[in-house]
């Protein structure tokens, strides 16, 4: 260890490489939580004991005057991402032991925002977690002084937020990659909502998919993640055979773009492949049973807990978690066949 090192005070992130363990492992120890075993928890003591480690002032206030409740902001529609992401991030503090206090809105304007929060700082919550649906959802509450940590559900990766999500531009890249594979070369994508951040990610995912194997990206056809939507995106390709392959940006415009593909007599997948992205529970039943991108939501879930419990500790965060979802190959995708 050099002069600097013994300088400064020793952080957890000094702990977790002493004890050969990652820096939520440390949180769950300093936290006195479950499901550490007890060789792994008298490294972390140990560790803590050598390195003399001690969380911040503003840490061990929050240890001494710690409500146990943390404030969860969700916005728009009750979409299956953001309800599946409010599910599994109730789970994980459940098992963190932490009571979860819900606000829910539809609008995403600064006073709805700003009343949102006041009501849960009135319950002396510890933090706030914003499941951020659009981008007009960040912007309200960046404009609030909050007193407490925040950590946003978003895909934006905007600067100034603790974020954490899903990799949504490798879901992406990897659905259409997994086309290009089959020998597409013709992939039309329907995309959700403009001011919506994953719809976003998803068709940068697309575009850059497309890019690296020299294909054209046609202009997105547009979706609002409903079934209809997708019904109606593939209304409009009526006559046009120039391509081989969709790429839905959830599973719902999947459907909605299978049954109308059916409708105009293409049979998918031996005209039309479809890949969806989600992996609701009814995807696996479609007709046909739809390939798409899983997303882990229980993980995010414990990502999301374990980097609020980071930011109680020490009030400092190394990097934003993005775990990745997964291909699952169903029977909605198949080999490129011309249909010229």
């Amino acid at each position: 260890m050099n002069t600097d090192d013994k300088a400064r005070a020793a952080n957890i992130f000094d702990v977790a490489r002493l004890a050969g363990v990652s820096h939520q492992t440390v949180s769950r120890v300093l936290n006195n939580l479950p499901n550490v075993r007890p060789a792994t928890r008298q490294r972390v003591e140990d560790a803590i004991k050598q390195l003399r480690y001690r969380p911040s002032t503003a840490a061990r206030s929050l240890v001494t005057r710690r409500s146990r409740t943390i404030g969860l902001i969700t916005t728009g529609s009750p979409d299956y991402g953001p309800s599946s992401t409010l599910l599994g991030f109730n789970e994980a503090a459940r098992q963190a032991r932490y009571l979860v206090s819900i606000s829910s809105m539809l609008e995403t304007d600064a006073p709805s925002m700003r009343q949102a929060v006041e009501q849960l700082l009135s319950q002396n919550v510890e933090a706030i977690v914003l499941i951020a649906a659009h981008r007009g959802a960040l912007e309200a509450i960046q404009g609030i002084e909050l007193g407490v940590p925040l950590v946003a559900v978003e895909s934006s990766g905007r600067v100034g937020v603790h974020s954490v999500s899903i990799d949504q531009f490798r879901g992406a890249y990897d659905a259409t990659r997994h086309l290009i594979e089959l020998g597409h070369r013709s992939i039309l994508h329907i995309a959700g909502p403009e001011d919506s951040m994953d719809a976003a990610e998803r068709v940068r995912g697309w575009r850059s998919a497309l890019s690296e194997n020299g294909l054209v990206a046609l202009e997105p056809l547009a979706g609002d993640w409903t079934p209809g939507s997708g019904y109606r995106a593939v209304e409009r390709l009526a006559g046009n055979d120039a391509y081989s392959a969709i790429f839905a940006a959830n599973d719902q415009m999947a459907l909605g773009a299978i049954h109308g593909l059916i409708r105009q007599g293409i049979s998918v997948p031996r005209d039309v492949s479809i890949i969806g992205f989600d992996d609701i529970p009814e995807a696996e039943h479609f007709s046909p049973p739809l390939t798409t991108i899983r997303q882990d939501f229980a993980e995010l879930g414990r990502t999301v807990m374990s980097t609020l419990l980071e930011l109680l500790l020490d009030g400092t965060l190394a990097e934003a978690p993005h775990p990745v979802p997964h291909l699952v190959v169903r029977e909605s995708t198949g080999p490129a066949i011309s249909r010229g």
